[in-house]
């Protein structure tokens, strides 16, 4: 993998960040949302606590 120099982008490094004129900015909270529904463990939590239910139920 060749090391890239940071003289390959002294065209585009310094100009300024984009920001929308019609959208408004998104807080880091707003940000992590959008990727919310992809989470690998969706329900997990759920099943541990069913499971933990059903096994005090056994128990008792």
């Amino acid at each position: 993998m060749k090391h890239t120099d940071i003289r390959d982008y002294e065209d585009i490094i310094y100009l300024p960040h984009h920001q929308s004129d019609t959208r408004p900015h998104m807080t880091m909270s707003e940000r992590a949302a959008q990727f919310s529904p992809f989470a690998a463990l969706t329900g997990h939590r759920a099943i541990i606590e069913e499971t933990i239910r059903q096994t005090e139920e056994k128990i008792t």
